[in-house]
């Protein structure tokens, strides 16, 4: 008993301490910088994995969409020209326009780049396409039901990637335009997928239906780590570009909430979290577009007073040290699992372009961090 009590008092010590430790921002700084210059260095010749870089993504695709988020908000925070040069070059050379498939929520990723760069430099040309693709979408809405094996699927919101790919840029475009019908879509588009895709007992989402009756090895359900973490990073971006009186507004913070308690409870001992959230024998490697986009969502809530920073700084601080490990010593951002929609066995010499915007993300609201 005696030693139990000892025992506890230790660790509520630690975690005081570590609750009221400062972020070193000029390490923070240095860090993103390496790793931004690395990615825009790299640009022309990304791959999933290996050392060989060949042009694998078009540049309105979702794995850039990501990037350029990520490398967004680092260029606000350093306000160096050259990252919002590139950005506006991308703009630039594809005149704005968003992916070629009219429904499929990968394809209006980029544009949230698009809606971002029209707030800052205010010329029109840049969200004309965008605002074009959106009301087409409006107007002629599909209805059919979430079923990821039903032909014609990805006509609607089906997979949880897709909450971060499209519900936020529609968020933009109403904080942007103040025209609310952007937003009214959103909230129902995204109540559907919801009400598929999300696991009250678990607060998780499956990737998509086909997941739904799958298990892991160990018998557990099969939540996807990146799957996830697209959904809690979509929900702080939603909420940030939410007026704070919709009421719909309530309802994702609630979300927030709960995915991130259950999100926390499932850190491993170093600092991450892996491929799959509930089966770590089969995947005891790190990833790190999962653990960026957990880590980006944990700093976030902290700074935005959602979430209390006495449990959850500790969390964050573990997790962004992680990412830091990650860090090749030329800015390489390792451990990021390729594209996929499930669990799969990663390697520190792989990296990706989401990987390095989830990175970003994280980077700077750990900056920031309260």
């Amino acid at each position: 008993m005696k030693r139990n009590f000892l025992t506890f008092i230790l660790s509520f010590i630690c975690l005081l301490s570590f609750a009221q430790a400062k972020v070193d921002k000029k390490l923070v700084y240095q860090t993103m910088h390496k790793v931004a210059d690395w990615q825009l260095s790299h640009f022309e010749g990304q791959v999933n994995a290996g050392s060989q870089y060949k042009n694998s993504h078009a540049l309105w695709s979702w794995t850039n969409g990501a990037m350029y988020l990520g490398m967004l908000d680092w260029a606000k925070l350093s306000k160096e020209e050259v990252y919002f040069d590139f950005l506006k070059s991308v703009g630039e050379k594809q005149a704005y326009t968003p992916g070629p498939s009219l429904f499929h929520a990968d394809d209006i990723c980029v544009s949230q780049l698009y809606l971002e760069l029209f707030a800052r430099y205010k010329d029109s040309a840049m969200i004309k396409p965008t605002l074009k693709r959106m009301n087409f979408v409006l107007a002629n809405r599909t209805y059919g039901d979430l079923d990821f094996t039903r032909k014609g699927n990805s006509a609607r919101w089906s997979w949880c990637d897709a909450l971060f790919m499209a519900p936020p840029a529609y968020a933009r475009a109403t904080r942007i335009t103040g025209n609310s019908k952007y937003l009214d879509f959103m909230n129902e588009e995204y109540k559907v997928t919801y009400d598929t895709l999300f696991d009250k007992s678990q607060r998780l989402f499956y990737r998509d239906t086909r997941y739904k009756t799958q298990k892991e090895a160990n018998g557990e359900k099969i939540f996807w780590g990146r799957g996830n973490g697209w959904v809690v990073a979509g929900l702080c971006m939603i909420i940030d570009n939410m007026p704070e009186n919709q009421p719909a507004r309530l309802k994702y913070i609630k979300l927030y909430r709960e995915m991130m308690e259950r999100v926390a409870g499932l850190q491993d001992k170093n600092g991450f979290w892996h491929s799959s959230l509930l089966d770590l024998k089969s995947y005891p490697m790190p990833e790190t577009s999962c653990s960026g986009f957990f880590t980006y969502s944990l700093a976030w809530g902290i700074n935005r007073g959602f979430l209390p920073a006495k449990k959850y700084k500790p969390i964050a601080l573990k997790a962004w040290k992680a990412l830091n490990s990650a860090v090749h010593p030329d800015g390489k951002v390792g451990w990021v699992q390729p594209i996929g929609a499930d669990p799969k066995s990663v390697t520190f010499d792989m990296t990706e372009v989401y990987g390095v915007g989830a990175f970003l993300m994280a980077g700077c609201q750990m900056y920031n961090l309260k």
